[in-house]
């Protein structure tokens, strides 16, 4: 196993940002359509250009999750997901490739599994942060201290809607980058991305923000490619789950290469 590197997600961003261009973060769920399944396609993601990978934690609620995501996190939890399945994925997909790997999770799994017990298993697995929709900065006491204490990056996301100083707040508390939700509603590839976005990334640089990625609703390396022209990263997700459910490990590698071409140093 390879061990994460405390800041890796900062690091590669800067890296990425170095070289002239932006990041390519890519997101799949453990355990779909199986969990060996899974570890093989989140690995062909970094064979084929994404320079960060999102693991999504399939949960009974998903109230972000559009339909294409809610349908293969649904099919993992009917195959028997259980959390322990999220660590070994991420060590399984750390023993083969080096990228950084960020778990995506809702919060009450979090606080059921106990949330030091999960960061330090985090950590152990090699694994770089959590990303978590729907814990805000003002109600994350303890994920702040525990994620300080096993050196975990942690994302907060904010919204067209949210106010300057909920938006201060997730920059100053974020750490890897503030995810930048593009457009309002559930997640899925859209043939627009708003151009809220934007707005929304210049808001974030007003507050403070090093590093702002604009994920839900891209699924075209030109989306990408227009993304990544003002953010730090653009987060590609239904596109890839599609690919996996319809292509297979096959498919979802082809479809990261093509979205990999909008990424231009």
């Amino acid at each position: 196993m390879s061990a994460a590197v405390p800041g890796a997600v900062a690091s590669t961003i800067a890296a990425r940002r170095q070289a002239g261009s932006g990041a390519l973060i890519g997101y799949l769920p453990v355990g779909f359509p199986d969990l060996p399944t899974s570890i093989d396609a989140a690995v062909a993601l970094v064979e084929n250009g994404v320079d960060v990978l999102e693991l999504g934690l399939p949960y009974s609620d998903p109230v972000m999750d559009g339909p294409v995501i809610q349908a293969a996190t649904q099919q993992a939890l009917a195959n028997g997901f259980k959390l322990r399945h999220a660590f070994e994925a991420v060590e399984g997909v750390r023993a083969r490739v080096d990228a950084p790997v960020l778990l995506m999770t809702y919060w009450n799994p979090v606080l059921q599994y106990g949330v030091e017990r999960f960061a330090a298993d985090l950590r152990d697995a090699g694994g770089a942060g959590l990303i978590t929709p729907d814990l805000i900065p003002d109600e994350a006491e303890t994920w702040l201290a525990a994620s300080d204490a096993a050196s975990l990056e942690r994302v907060f996301l904010a919204a067209p809607t949210s106010s300057p100083e909920r938006l201060k707040r997730c920059v100053e508390l974020s750490r890897g980058f503030v995810y930048a939700v593009s457009t309002m509603g559930i997640t899925g590839a859209r043939a627009d991305v708003d151009r809220a976005a934007r707005t929304l990334v210049d808001r974030l640089r007003d507050a403070g923000a090093e590093n702002a990625c604009v994920g839900i609703g891209i699924s075209t390396a030109d989306q990408v490619r227009e993304i990544l022209g003002y953010a730090d990263g653009a987060i590609v997700g239904s596109a890839l789950v599609r690919a996996l459910a319809e292509g297979g490990v096959a498919g979802v590698a082809d479809t990261a290469a093509r979205l990999a071409t909008g990424v231009v140093a």
